[in-house]
């Protein structure tokens, strides 16, 4: 990755962003749709190998039928090229389809994988990093690997059968010729490699920019109340101003070197045909044509055409690599998140599951959400069965954090907390937190009804234990009141 995208994410700074042993764990996703993958495959070489016949059937036209007048046969020739076109728009249109089947399947698995991982992450994790970056992960990154398994290997692979194909016809049809042809592609060669390496540094500077405007807008959108009752609009609109300006400068940087890119390969193109129509010239008018098999006016046709399409996958390889760079980038951070241990997991063998009795106790506990800014130091206390305790204490003096502890949101740096005598860590987690009701300070509603917020997907509480927990909070005269209530 370059300095410029390490500038605005240090953890995400990629030093191997070329390192395609990544592939293969890409390719594990495939697996399941083997079948369809190689389907799309065959029919992308097929489709690519027809379109090469292309010139050669001008060739034909010109040769055979068009320069001595003849009609003989014509019906039949037009009806080859019909079907040879028309099996060709047939293939395209399977490929397209299955490609597209298999790259959405792919992005639903890593979409899936990805959110499971997520539900299970510890709560420090998402105080480490902005809701804004994750959502990136789920979004902008999958949609990379998806450019990548639609658009990207398959094509890349067809670009090459193209490539072989096209350059084997033309060395068929008039070795000559064909060397002269290529007299170009170094030099085709040289203006993508440019392309390529700028493009792809452009391509980084938009995707970390793209990911700190989602930050920024995550951050100031759910903190919208808090900037209005700090007057603070005219500071959030000029920092969000030169976010999206930066944003704006990236992607107009990018544009530049395609705007360069595609007029000088036509150009470069151009520059190959009139080679091609000068060695044409040159050898027919000169009389150094092969013996026994002269250049035609056939053959010309069909090597400018051919000379046209042999562009157009080389041009394309260049876009493709970008995809598969930025494709590389991404995996390496889903895959980074997919790898992030996580530090607040249920004990393999627990020594307590179900209810418990209610006795809580806190032993020489010490905890700090950074390292060594203590937040609670050498805290003890017992609270017995049947006892209500009232935690009193200015803002950020723990109380918030004593319940996130007890309910393992966060795991203590020293010391131990135990529910009926057994230490938090050594319970099952999931029962653990079954036996704790919290009114959080900050409410937040999901979308839905107030009920599916209340069962919150627990399918088991049934509708009197939802009024009644409503009752119990004072919100059912409240829910009454509601047009739907």
């Amino acid at each position: 990755m370059s300095d410029e995208a390490s500038k605005f994410h240090e953890e995400e700074a990629i030093g191997k962003t070329r390192d395609f042993r990544i592939a293969g764990r890409l390719l594990r996703y495939l697996k399941p749709y083997w079948h369809v993958a190689a389907a799309a495959l065959l029919l992308t070489l097929v489709t690519n190998v027809l379109i090469s016949t292309q010139p050669y059937f001008t060739k034909v036209a010109v040769d055979d039928f068009i320069t001595p007048k003849k009609t003989d046969g014509i019906w039949l020739f037009a009806f080859a090229f019909f079907t040879v076109f028309l099996l060709r728009f047939v293939f395209s249109y399977l490929q397209e389809i299955l490609v597209n089947i298999v790259g959405q399947r792919v992005m639903l698995d890593i979409r899936s994988q990805i959110f499971s991982k997520l539900q299970r992450q510890e709560v420090a994790y998402y105080d480490r990093y902005p809701v804004g970056r994750i959502i990136t992960r789920l979004t902008s990154d999958v949609e990379a690997l998806n450019e990548l398994f639609t658009s990207g290997v398959i094509d890349v692979l067809g670009d090459l059968v193209i490539i072989f194909a096209i350059i084997a016809w033309m060395f068929a049809l008039d070795w000559k010729l064909a060397v002269v042809s290529l007299v170009t592609v170094p030099i085709l060669f040289a203006a993508t490699n440019w392309f390529r390496k700028h493009a792809r540094e452009g391509f980084d500077k938009v995707r970390t920019r793209n990911a700190r405007l989602n930050a920024f807008l995550q951050e100031y959108l759910s903190g919208a109340q808090t900037v209005q009752l700090m007057n603070a609009e005219g500071k959030a609109r000029a920092r969000f101003r030169a976010i999206n300006d930066d944003y704006r400068n990236a992607n107009i940087e990018t544009i530049f070197y395609y705007a360069v890119f595609y007029p000088l390969v036509d150009l470069i193109g151009a520059f190959g045909i009139a080679v091609v129509i000068f060695a044409f010239g040159f050898e027919t008018l000169g009389g150094f044509s092969a013996v026994g098999a002269g250049l035609t006016v056939g053959i010309l046709a069909s090597f400018i055409q051919y000379s046209l399409q042999l562009f157009q996958p080389i041009r394309d390889l260049s876009d493709k690599f970008n995809v598969l760079q930025a494709a590389v980038v991404a995996s390496h951070r889903i895959f980074m998140l997919l790898d992030l241990d996580i530090e607040i997991t249920s004990s393999t063998e627990p020594k307590k599951t179900g209810r418990a009795r209610g006795e809580i106790e806190f032993q020489n506990v010490w905890f700090a959400y950074k390292e060594n800014d203590w937040v609670l130091k050498d805290v003890s206390f017992k609270v017995n069965v049947g006892e209500s305790v009232a935690l009193v204490g200015h803002t950020g003096s723990g109380k918030t954090t004593i319940t996130n502890l007890l309910m393992r949101f966060y795991d203590v740096q020293q010391g131990k907390i135990f529910l009926d005598g057994i230490d938090v860590r050594e319970w099952d987690l999931h029962d653990l937190r079954s036996n704790f009701a919290v009114v959080l300070q900050d409410v937040f509603l999901f979308s839905g009804t107030i009920e599916d917020n209340i069962r919150l997907g627990n399918n088991e509480i049934g509708d009197e234990r939802i009024r009644w927990a409503a009752g119990e909070v004072h919100a059912d005269g409240f829910i009454q009141n509601l047009n739907s209530g």
